[in-house]
């Protein structure tokens, strides 16, 4: 990350760890337990770090993924192992993580026991944060999976993805599930994921680009250079 870089996007992260808090502190004083939804990838990993050193009683969050490969849990290119290592921290390690993956050799093997955690969790979501690529995917919802349509249209909470661009099988939260939340938040860097959010928004074809399927439900982006 070049050095004129990374001051925004740490300020960002700090903005979005403390929003991320605050909505958090608001569910837990009307309810019990809260669900918190995270993505992957490289971008949220300042606001990962943020986050562990927020002070919240971690031990009432539950903090589950988007979206997952189906990669061991300790592999290179694991969300789960992003999140353990950089939120799952500190006072934060007191949070209960729902892995999306279980030891099955395939995520249709496993689809059914992912469901089963996940609708046990404390939906609404109190908030879900989402991520998006360069070709306006968001989740594990690729424009050129062919389980977009079913990821897209399906009440179950999980749907096992296949990508052509992508090198591991994965799986997702639907669209549906993934609307199941109180707040939504798009966090995003770089002037590139900015084009691509702006022609998003200059049009309504969901396979095109993904992202549009949040972009008609309130959603804030948190974006910098």
């Amino acid at each position: 990350m070049p050095i004129s870089d990374a001051k925004p996007r740490d300020q960002l992260a700090e903005q979005l760890a403390e929003a991320t808090a605050e909505a958090l502190r608001q569910d837990l004083a009307q309810q019990e337990r809260v669900l918190l939804v995270v993505s992957g990838g490289s971008t949220p990993v300042p606001f990962f770090q943020a986050m562990a050193s927020r002070d919240l009683p971690w031990a009432r969050i539950d903090v589950t993924l988007a979206d997952e490969r189906w990669v061991p849990v300790d592999a290179e290119a694991s969300n789960a192992r992003l999140v353990r290592e950089y939120l799952l921290v500190g006072p934060a390690s007191a949070a209960n993580f729902i892995s999306l993956t279980t030891d099955d050799e395939t995520p249709e093997q496993g689809v059914e026991a992912v469901a089963r955690r996940i609708e046990a969790l404390s939906w609404p979501a109190s908030l879900v944060v989402l991520g998006m690529g360069g070709d306006g995917h968001t989740a594990s919802l690729f424009p050129d999976s062919r389980e977009l349509e079913l990821a897209l249209s399906t009440a179950e909470p999980v749907v096992a993805v296949r990508s052509p661009s992508q090198p591991q099988a994965r799986i997702t939260l639907s669209a549906d599930r993934l609307h199941q939340a109180r707040r939504h938040v798009l966090h995003i860097t770089g002037g590139d994921k900015r084009s691509v959010l702006a022609r998003a928004l200059g049009g309504d074809d969901l396979r095109e680009l993904p992202i549009r399927a949040f972009l008609s439900c309130p959603l804030a982006v948190y974006w910098a250079p």
